[in-house]
């Protein structure tokens, strides 16, 4: 028997492209909450946030929990920093290359 493998993540920022699961991404910073308790702060239905909230899971920034007959939702520490630090990467040496450009084209006296 083949070992099972884990499916690929799709694109985190492809996935944070989207108004709504941005605002999810934020309901979801302090923590855990239910599809019901993120559908009553936003203007979508709950079926919605559910298919946004996969998108956001199958990117790798949102993680499930069942509890009893619930699912809370919760930001995927592993996803959301593989994220942060791409951008901190890439912001880095476009910051270091703007600074380079700016220090060789001063005016010269």
């Amino acid at each position: 028997m083949g070992m099972k493998t884990a499916p690929a993540r799709s694109d985190p920022f492809t996935a944070l492209g989207d108004p709504t699961r941005r605002a999810i991404v934020e309901l979801l910073q302090p923590g855990a909450r239910s599809v019901r308790e993120i559908a009553d702060d936003l203007p979508v239905s709950r079926p919605a946030v559910s298919q946004h909230l996969r998108v956001l899971r199958e990117a790798g920034l949102v993680s499930e929990q069942r509890v009893g007959t619930r699912r809370l939702y919760r930001l995927d520490d592993m996803g959301v920093s593989d994220a942060r630090d791409y951008l901190e990467r890439v912001w880095g040496e476009a910051a270091a290359r703007f600074r380079i450009t700016a220090e060789n084209t001063g005016e010269r006296r």
